[in-house]
């Protein structure tokens, strides 16, 4: 479909011992990735008082990285199939290390939020790419090992990135946390050029870039990434968030209609006619939405309530990790001795349970329960995405294969910035029904509002003002909100058990190109 001819690469590691260094190589530059994800939380306090942000700026800071991430992921697929998945993602690593640089020198807000979205740019490189290379490393048996250790690369930067941030700030200033990046980027790219097999020659440079398409693509993403993050502070029935969703809708139906036509597309939908592809791809969002709402409420439960610092925060995070990392071990014998039919809904059952463990949480439940069912969750996570994006990996051709991770990934993006949007919303409605107008009567206005905002914003207004029941009053609300959120993640994560072991195939790496063919128009016009 997109006229890619490739010759033979210049050098093949697979079955060679250099394979597996080339993919500690390709899982330290996504541990980076993950690493500075998180970092920057724990420097915003900071930044806010040295650099005089306002509390917009802050949310720009992040949200800024996260509208750039998002845009740039979808066509950087087809530029590394282009100009070859290893200059690229090279680029991209050095990107981020340059953006890195200028963030820790930035003066001024502005200039931080700049360096933030050109790390943004550079994390939407390295994430597709560094998962195209997998498989000129590994033969189709040993790709799900891969998998497993590169799925579990990026989620250890989530609780990672807390604990050095925290130590950074503990011992340096905030653009510290900027320059921790640099040693780690340098290292990448050694590790990189020496270790990454060279590119294959390939003629797709020679081929016209759909223009159209990208820029189709990136401004449905932009109108669907903006009106998300508008949502914590003007509604899903302001005006500008309905004219993001309404916009971001009209837009990426007619980046899918035009992609359908074109004669080189920047995605290939006919990947969706594939059944391991669709569904591995379904399985992905469900368990992404679910864990990103997990991971949102999880952290500011162990700060806020039971009262932890960034550091002590991560920590506790780590029976999460913990499970996702014991699922990555075993699910590689797991799956070719009981099929992935059985294994991927049995990790998303164990998601469901401990999500829906989690939401009976009370207020006065220690850490210990807590780290139950985050080990629950993590176990479920690990067992339901290792094999699912094995499957799509499975799918893929053997050219092109950067454009079929791009769509992957942003589209499991895409689902993970919905949910924290959709469960932010449950957090809040919940928060705001058990804190009622008696909880912050007497209080001034702009304190109130404070307290009716966040539960950090009312134990702020409870310290200055001393007001211990105000706290107590806060931290129960906020562990009804969520509860609402994890009752939301155990049903969702519930239904996609059900639905994997409906349409889950039951021998999943058995689909011939006859069946793709035919299957192609009819999948193609179900997606608009």
């Amino acid at each position: 479909m997109n006229g890619t001819v490739h010759d033979t690469a210049k050098d093949d590691i697979k079955g060679t011992p250099r394979r597996w260094f080339a993919l500690a190589a390709l899982t330290f530059a996504v541990l980076i990735v993950g690493l500075d994800g998180t970092v920057i939380n724990v420097a915003l306090p900071t930044m806010s008082a040295q650099l005089h942000a306002s509390g917009s700026q802050l949310q720009w800071i992040g949200g800024g990285y996260l509208l750039a991430l998002s845009v740039a992921m979808l066509p950087v697929g087809r530029l590394g199939d282009r100009f070859g998945h290893k200059k690229v993602l090279l680029g991209g690593i050095g990107l981020f290390g340059l953006a890195s640089l200028a963030g820790a020198a930035a003066g001024s807000p502005a200039a931080v939020i700049a360096a933030r979205a050109v790390l943004g740019v550079g994390a939407a490189v390295i994430i597709p790419l560094s998962m195209a290379i997998m498989p000129r490393l590994f033969s189709k048996e040993e790709l799900p090992k891969a998998v497993a250790a590169w799925t579990a690369a990026t989620a250890l930067g989530m609780p990672v990135g807390p604990l050095v941030g925290g130590w950074l700030l503990d011992h340096f200033w905030w653009g510290s946390v900027f320059l921790f990046n640099v040693p780690v980027v340098v290292l990448a790219l050694v590790a990189g050029l020496w270790l990454l097999p060279s590119d294959a020659r390939s003629t797709a440079h020679k081929l016209p870039f759909d223009l159209l398409g990208t820029v189709l693509g990136a401004g449905g993403i932009i109108a669907l990434v903006y009106g998300t993050i508008l949502i914590p502070t003007d509604g899903w029935t302001s005006p500008a968030v309905l004219a993001s969703l309404i916009g971001a809708a009209a837009l990426l139906t007619a980046f899918v209609r035009h992609e359908r036509r074109t004669a080189h597309p920047i995605v290939d939908l006919g990947l969706f006619a594939d059944r391991r592809f669709r569904v591995g791809t379904l399985i992905a969002v469900f368990v992404n939405f679910a864990v990103m709402g997990i991971l949102f409420v999880a952290p500011q439960y162990l700060e806020a309530v039971l009262g932890n610092d960034s550091f002590g925060t991560g920590l506790r995070i780590l029976p999460l990790i913990g499970g996702l990392m014991a699922a990555a071990t075993v699910s590689e014998t797991l799956v070719p001795r009981f099929g992935a039919r059985i294994v991927i809904p049995a990790g998303l059952a164990l998601l469901a349970g401990g999500a829906l463990l989690g939401a009976t949480t009370a207020p006065g439940t220690g850490y210990g329960f807590t780290a139950l069912w985050l080990g629950l969750t993590g176990l479920g996570f690990g067992l339901a995405v290792v094999p699912a994006t094995s499957l799509v990996m499975g799918a893929l051709p053997e050219t092109g294969t950067g454009s079929g991770t791009s769509l992957l990934e942003t589209v499991q993006q895409l689902g993970g910035t919905l949910g924290v949007a959709g469960l932010g919303s449950i957090l809040g409605y919940g928060y705001l029904q058990r804190l009622t107008p008696d909880d912050t009567a007497g209080l001034p206005p702009q304190a109130a509002d404070a307290a009716r905002d966040s539960v950090s914003g009312a134990d702020a207004v409870a310290a200055q003002l001393n007001l211990p029941d105000l706290a107590g009053s806060a931290h129960a609300a906020f562990v009804h909100g969520m509860d609402l959120v994890l009752l939301g993640c155990g049903a969702l994560a519930l239904l996609a058990a059900i639905v994997a072991a409906v349409v889950l195939p039951r021998k999943a790496t058995v689909i011939t190109s006859t069946e793709v063919a035919r299957s192609v128009p009819e999948t193609a016009e179900s997606l608009v």
